[in-house]
């Protein structure tokens, strides 16, 4: 018998919800979204949606980001930095008694060098 999420203590719970913020940084990293412009919450969850489509699931987007840190071991690691600190502050507590928070969500702030979107690259 499985036993479900909710009856296994909260241990498991933060275990699972950890998972869950590093699949969904994983699909951000792998989507069309620009790391060098300030998105809305929606178009960050309709990215990961699109991503995870496109690369036939979550086991995709990490093949996808596996691809990217051989093939651009220099960039790849700031677009992760990026997808991270957006899914935590789109996971960040709200503010006190639960009222909602206006939250700006963080950008990429690299060399100009690198381009600025390009499906190949990284930083997209």
């Amino acid at each position: 018998m499985i036993t479900p999420l909710l009856d296994r203590g909260p241990a498991h719970q933060e275990s699972a919800a950890a998972q869950l913020r590093a699949a969904r940084a994983e699909a951000l990293f792998t989507s069309d979204l620009s790391a060098r412009r300030e998105h809305t919450q929606i178009e960050v969850a309709a990215a990961i949606r699109r991503a995870i489509g496109t690369h036939n699931g979550i086991r995709g987007c990490v093949a996808e980001v596996a691809a990217a840190y051989g093939d651009h071991p220099e960039t790849a690691a700031g677009r992760m930095r990026w997808a991270r600190a957006v899914i935590e502050a789109i996971d960040a507590p709200a503010g006190p008694a639960g009222e909602k928070v206006e939250r700006r969500l963080p950008v990429l702030h690299a060399p100009t060098s690198l381009p600025l979107a390009a499906s190949a690259t990284p930083d997209r």
